[in-house]
């Protein structure tokens, strides 16, 4: 199935990012299969597919990675790293972590992520505004993981900004991870894990340091020094980006709807939903990628191993063969489920730890500013392969 001459996706041109709907509509209609010549590589787009191949880790490896540039320059995937893993280390490695995120655990964090809003808005009450990501967005969430891995608050705003430029994008690039390091240079965080293995405290480092499994080899062991700090630095990076992008999404998105921000403000029980609505709607990681191990066929074109294939779930999350008038935000609407977390083995491990901070910070918000509007010309967005949101969302408040 060929696309017509001028449908072009490409995940780096800034300005199909700024609002990839239109082409992401016309992908599902006019090439539910896509081919990029420039980049070389596969996309599916309409939720049925994007939910079966996102399951489907036997012919779509993510061991090379779930970056399209990760894979295409071939960076070693440093261990520990469960998102760019197979079964069955990828099995073993979350199993461990699983332990670290049960949902007892993730709702006792409430009353500490409620301070954290709490610290950081309290003070900006009566400036008549405040910005959603640098008050909010990038606060919050670093402080959250940053207190679960026990990295000292001191250091955690220099981790973060370290993250957010490894995931920066010049327009138009496909940036060379060999040479810049990008979302998988974990460096820095060594001198955390040789501190508490000296130093134990009730963290998840901590956790990690003193976890035994048995590993492929039937053997009974610790975690090495390198799958520490992979896993360290993965948590790190995936515990800030995504809620701080799902937060801003949060003031963009009800600033354009403000019936159903008033009805929020009035009935916070309606705040779970509207998280819900809002991850479907702007979706934080919108683009997957994969490497075919085998031949897969879809729409009658085989899609050949050796390949890579991007699963667009933030497309799919706005199909109308899935949901009804889906370029409409409606916190009422009943979702069955949504792709933003992922689907299958790769489901978010942190996805009701985002939850949660999305709907903290939401409540704290509406309860001292009911209404915003967005101050447009000094708005910024990211860009980013990876994740999409907002790197300033600055609101005037009455």
């Amino acid at each position: 199935m060929s696309a017509a001459p001028d449908l072009y996706y490409d995940p780096y041109d800034f300005e199909i990012d700024t609002d990839p709907y239109p082409v992401w509509r016309r992908l599902q209609d006019e090439a539910p299969l896509y081919y990029n010549e420039k980049y070389d590589f596969y996309a599916l787009s309409r939720f049925a597919d994007v939910e079966e191949a996102l399951k489907d880790w036997q012919r779509l490896s993510s061991a090379r990675g779930s970056v399209l540039e990760i894979i295409r320059n071939g960076v070693e995937i440093p261990p520990g790293s469960i998102l760019f893993e197979d079964p069955p280390s990828h099995d073993l490695h979350r199993s461990l972590l699983a332990k670290l995120f049960t949902p007892r655990q993730i709702n006792a964090l409430e009353p500490k992520i409620r301070a954290f809003c709490e610290e950081s808005l309290d003070p900006l009450v009566g400036s008549g505004g405040f910005d959603f990501i640098a008050d909010l967005g990038a606060q919050m969430p670093m402080k959250t993981i940053g207190m679960l891995l026990g990295v000292p608050e001191e250091d955690q705003e220099e981790i973060r900004d370290r993250i957010d430029q490894g995931l920066r994008l010049a327009d138009g690039e496909m940036p060379d991870q060999r040479r810049k390091g990008g979302a998988l240079s974990f460096a820095g965080f060594e001198k955390y894990i040789d501190y508490r293995m000296e130093n134990p405290s009730d963290d998840l480092m901590t956790e990690l340091i003193q976890a035994e499994f048995v590993d492929m080899n039937g053997k009974k062991r610790r975690l090495e020094r390198a799958e520490i700090v992979g896993f360290v630095g993965l948590l790190a990076g995936a515990g800030n980006e995504t809620t701080t992008r799902l937060i801003g999404w949060a003031g963009k998105v009800l600033a354009e709807n403000p019936d159903q921000r008033a009805r929020l403000a009035a009935d916070p029980s309606l705040i779970p939903n509207a998280i819900e609505e809002l991850l479907r709607f702007e979706a934080p990681s919108p683009i997957q990628a994969r490497y075919v191990v085998e031949d897969v066929e879809y729409h009658g074109q085989t899609v050949p191993e050796g390949s890579i294939l991007t699963l667009l779930n933030g497309a799919a999350n706005r199909d109308p063969r899935r949901f009804e008038d889906p370029d409409r935000f409606d916190i009422d609407r009943k979702i069955d489920h949504h792709l933003s977390f992922g689907y299958g083995i790769h489901f978010c491990l942190g996805a009701s730890l985002a939850r949660l901070e999305g709907r903290v910070a939401l409540e704290e918000v509406l309860k001292r500013w009911p209404e915003w509007e967005v101050d447009w010309d000094q708005a910024v967005q990211a860009h980013t392969s990876s994740v999409r949101g907002w790197e300033k969302l600055p609101v005037r408040v009455r």
